[in-house]
């Protein structure tokens, strides 16, 4: 980290801590690891990376990997780090390791947002060796399914397929929605390497668990039926069913939770350019509409490409009425670098 970022982002740090429930005492507990102070952990500091991580990933859900990672950085740096070097019972040291792990995984995750490709390799694999090293089997199988999701998104489905093919092996107890969580994965990496038929039965698979799972009742923040028809369009797409891949799109953001703002509009965008890729234009317009009225919020790199693919796709068809409103507006909302000449 930039050293001269450090007390900028301090401040950002604690004005998140104010948003945990029992937050004075979480704010000393950081301070008190920050200034090394601390002879000895116990339970309540693993609670307190526990209830921070679960607030840097609300931050990242609605404002984007460039926002909520630096945060979570420092908070790795400052706070974590000297509690992993600070003694303590067996369990708490375990326990530790286990809340630093996903921590770890989480803000790989942000970097892949950034599309800071090597950065959150670092990340994803300092997640493997805590959560190996702390018997934490959810962690690791969900930090081998992000490092696939990473993969397929960059095109390199065979070692996506590897990489969610370990996620299943390593967590062979999973319950009906983690198995969803991983099936889906499955079978979008299946469909991206060509494996018809392997992809089709996953996501069968997915279906079917998922289905077992809301019958018990939703989990807000898990694996959903959102997340399932996402798996379902981009499986549909890399087998050429486009229409199949729109409908299954539209499905997915009718069901997302208002919550994930940078997933809606990462979404929206991938929806508005497969509404185009099969000749529905207007339709494609009014999608990246509604994409660009949450985009000031959201600071992300990947959805920053989308927008710069926008203009592209956009600008062959400036002379209708739809495409040269959206072209005109998205020209004064999106930053100026981002704009093809």
């Amino acid at each position: 980290m930039d050293p001269s970022r450090r007390s900028v982002l301090g401040v950002g740090l604690f004005s998140v801590a104010l948003t945990v429930p029992e937050w004075p005492d979480v704010v000393g507990r950081m301070e008190a690891a920050q200034k090394g102070t601390r002879t000895r952990i116990g339970m309540s500091d693993v609670r307190t990376v526990s209830a921070m991580t679960e607030q840097l990933s609300s931050m990242d859900d609605q404002f984007g990997g460039r926002t909520a990672r630096p945060l979570a950085a420092a908070f790795l740096v400052n706070t974590v780090a000297p509690f992993l070097r600070t003694d303590g019972p067996e369990d708490v040291c375990k326990a530790m390791m286990s809340a630093a792990s996903d921590l770890c995984y989480l803000t790989g995750y942000m970097a892949v947002d950034e599309r800071l490709h090597s950065l959150a390799q670092r990340y994803y694999l300092k997640a493997l060796e805590l959560a190996g090293a702390s018997e934490d089997h959810l962690t690791f199988c969900t930090t081998l399914r992000g490092m696939s999701v990473q993969a397929v998104d960059l095109n390199q489905g065979q070692m996506a397929m590897r990489l969610a093919d370990a996620a299943a092996a390593s967590s062979p107890q999973a319950g009906p929605r983690m198995r969803a969580f991983l099936a889906g994965q499955q079978a979008h990496s299946a469909a991206q390497v060509g494996d018809r038929r392997s992809a089709l039965m996953y996501l069968q698979e997915a279906e079917v668990a998922m289905d077992k799972a809301e019958s018990r009742g939703k989990v807000f923040g898990s694996y959903d039926p959102a997340a399932l028809n996402y798996h379902t369009s981009q499986v549909r797409f890399e087998m050429g069913d486009v229409n199949g891949a729109v409908a299954a799109m539209q499905e997915s953001d009718r069901l997302r939770y208002s919550v994930y703002r940078r997933t809606r509009v990462k979404e929206r965008a991938i929806l508005a350019e497969r509404q185009l890729s099969v000749g529905h234009l207007e339709a494609a317009c009014q999608t990246w509409g509604l994409a660009l009225d949450d985009y000031p919020q959201v600071n992300s790199g990947r959805i920053d490409k989308r927008m710069t693919d926008m203009f592209t796709f956009v600008r062959p068809h400036i002379r209708n009425h739809e495409a040269q409103a959206l072209y005109e507006r998205a020209r004064q909302i999106v930053r100026p670098e981002l704009i093809p000449a």
